[in-house]
């Protein structure tokens, strides 16, 4: 298993670039709202521990992880945002919906990273239980929340460069 014995918290600051002026979006899925709110806590203590200031961060809420495509499309639309978060949390139940949902969301993040000039981090556990999405979302692999933070801040100051 990828986060076994590993934190996904766990990141050096020394390494993590300048946020100076750089702003955000997060868009989180209410849906598994005890596992998606973990990770939205995560993102915001990566983002402010890195200077981020709370200001330059935008927050939107959307009903699913499906709809996280939408939002996030939205928001580089219409909030000038340097990277965006997608934040949700698919559990698997008895059946085929969670392939169907976590395969459009995973395409549709991919596409809006294809067609638009904003970053957007693919933040959406895809657990096999409720227990596998408690370790990811503050639990005993840490944060993903956090782990997708710190990969806004460097995709920002990466789209930044050019």
């Amino acid at each position: 298993m990828a986060t076994e014995n590993k934190n996904l918290s766990h990141y050096d600051k020394n390494t993590i670039p300048n946020t100076n002026g750089l702003r955000f979006g997060i868009v989180v899925s209410e849906w598994n709202e005890n596992i998606t709110g973990g990770l939205y806590k995560g993102a915001i203590e990566g983002l402010t521990d890195n200077g981020v200031a709370e200001a330059n961060i935008v927050t939107w809420n959307v009903p699913g992880s499906f709809e996280l495509i939408y939002g996030s499309k939205k928001m580089i639309q219409t909030q000038e945002v340097d990277a965006v978060i997608a934040i949700g949390s698919v559990i698997q139940g008895e059946t085929k919906h969670f392939d169907f949902v976590c395969e459009a969301v995973a395409q549709g993040i991919k596409d809006l990273n294809v067609i638009t000039d904003v970053p957007v981090v693919f933040c959406v556990l895809t657990d096999n239980n409720l227990q596998q999405a408690i370790d990811r979302s503050g639990g005993k692999h840490g944060n993903k929340g956090t782990e997708a933070a710190i990969v806004a801040i460097r995709m920002a100051a990466l789209k930044n460069q050019f």
